[in-house]
């Protein structure tokens, strides 16, 4: 007999609010470009310009010199942007250089938290997923919050004792934890294969994007 796997509920980070409906938002159109997110149908497919642009426009001057890569799936839109890296004098170790990026980003997280809360809440309210941050910064990238967000599936005897000696064996602290784990292997050993699939799914969508409309 199937048992279906509760995973917990979604944790929403602490910089903005809980997650809205994620199916509300964002407008679909022919003229931008479509860019498949593991996890999401040919129908979920997310526009990112619209997002980069709207994100680019709302925040103030002076939180990101320039935003790099946004990131959206059915829960959350994921923004990263550049900050300038601090000054290390030319000698200096690389144990410094690594000590002044912290402390850069460790300011910019601080000084910008007021800013990017509330582009968040309009965001959310606009295209009803959660926002999350990160900033790239000397050529290192750093992701503040990330949404963990449920899933349900079904796994026989078999699947389910993988999960359990991954939990006995303490390389996970629940079947849910050890789940997560699987998932992050396949993508490490896998990301050749994955990359060649999203590729694939994304050509689709645009095939049938580029046919007769079936709205009318």
């Amino acid at each position: 007999m199937d048992v279906l796997m509760p995973v917990p509920m979604a944790r929403a980070a602490h910089e903005s609010e809980p997650i809205r409906a994620p199916w509300r938002g964002l407008r679909r159109s022919r003229a931008v470009a479509l860019e498949f997110r593991p996890g999401l149908s040919n129908a979920d497919y997310m526009i990112t310009d619209e997002l980069r642009g709207w994100f680019g426009g709302r925040l103030p001057e002076g939180v990101y010199d320039e935003i790099v890569d946004v990131t959206v799936d059915r829960d959350e839109i994921t923004v990263v942007g550049r900050i300038k890296a601090p000054k290390v004098a030319k000698d200096g170790s690389d144990e410094e250089r690594a000590a002044a990026i912290d402390g850069r980003i460790s300011e910019f997280r601080e000084r910008t938290r007021g800013d990017r809360m509330a582009a968040a809440r309009e965001a959310e309210h606009r295209f009803g997923r959660k926002v999350s941050w990160g900033v790239e910064c000397g050529g290192e990238q750093r992701i503040f919050t990330n949404v963990s967000a449920p899933v349900m599936t079904r796994l026989r005897q078999p699947e389910r004792a993988v999960l359990d000696l991954l939990v006995s064996g303490g390389a996970a602290r629940s079947r849910s934890d050890a789940l997560a784990w699987c998932v992050r292997l396949v993508r490490q050993h896998a990301g050749d294969w994955l990359e060649d699939l999203k590729d694939s799914l994304v050509e689709v969508e645009r095939v049938r994007a580029s046919g007769p409309d079936q709205t009318s």
